[in-house]
């Protein structure tokens, strides 16, 4: 199953170009939103993950996905009885298109500030994907407001996301944590960042050389992480919306299940980039 729905997010994410025609119809698809654990919610599309993070301070949004996509959160925000205003603050999991690519105008939209892995910052900046690769997709570049380091902590209103850097499917790919309280107890919520190769030139990548050893680094680390709730910037590859269909959150050993079935197609793609190079 987790192979299944691993595959088919790498092939969309190998779609990954300008055209819109291009990309899977699900990462335009609006949905609506819904409560996923404690002070989480769901409020992206069918196909991209935008997680909002209550607070009594106000809210925090992971990822804004794709520019076209705006709308479509703006009104499940307020679909949840929030004000879009209400934002305070914006996170990225990654600087791609369809996860950064409607920053910018969630930021004009909400008076946000924007707090992003410094690994990441030129990309957000320049609006385009860091490193050679075999696919394009720029998206509007956006003004970091707080560069974060990794283990730097994102709190507001007594809620806080930790930023732990996984590099490799970009410099400053981010898997952000926090602790949400249920009637079980605390339970962790870990909001893991790609470990696809998604096009990256493993071999011979002269902007980014260090990209094979950070991949390694991030598949060890990723899979060391105590996870109970698992949301993913691709919402398939932990199956989001068959879990809010049945509403079993907790799988504590889906992480490391997701880790290993990255890194064996990580492994496989860099013996045939390898074979390519010879």
């Amino acid at each position: 199953m987790i192979a299944r729905m691993l595959a088919a997010a790498v092939a969309a994410i190998l779609l990954a170009v300008p055209a819109a025609a291009d990309n899977p119809a699900a990462w335009t698809q609006p949905t609506a939103p819904f409560r996923i654990a404690g002070n989480i919610y769901y409020v992206g599309t069918r196909g991209l993950a935008s997680y909002l993070i209550v607070t009594p301070k106000g809210l925090i949004l992971l990822d804004a996905t794709m520019e076209a996509n705006v709308p479509a959160i703006e009104k499940n925000i307020r679909a949840l009885g929030f004000k879009v205003r209400d934002v305070k603050i914006l996170l990225n999991s990654h600087a791609h298109f369809d996860h950064a690519g409607g920053l910018a105008a969630m930021k004009r939209d909400t008076g946000a500030e924007l707090d992003a892995m410094d690994g990441d910052v030129w990309a957000l900046e320049n609006g385009k994907h860091f490193g050679d690769q075999n696919y394009v997709g720029t998206f509007p570049a956006v003004k970091v407001d707080r560069r974060l380091k990794d283990g730097d902590r994102v709190t507001l209103g007594g809620v806080t996301m930790t930023a732990i850097l996984t590099a490799g499917h970009t410099r400053g790919c981010t898997t952000w944590t926090t602790t949400v309280r249920l009637k079980a107890g605390a339970k962790a919520v870990v909001f893991p960042c790609s470990l696809s190769v998604a096009g990256n030139k493993l071999y011979g990548n002269k902007a980014y050389p260090g990209i094979v050893g950070d991949y390694r680094a991030s598949f060890k680390r990723m899979a060391a992480i105590n996870a109970d709730i698992v949301l993913p910037a691709h919402p398939e590859i932990a199956d989001v919306m068959g879990r809010h269909a049945s509403g079993k959150w907790l799988a504590p050993d889906l992480l490391p299940k997701i880790v290993a079935e990255a890194q064996t197609d990580f492994e496989r793609e860099m013996m045939k980039q390898q074979a390519i190079a010879k």
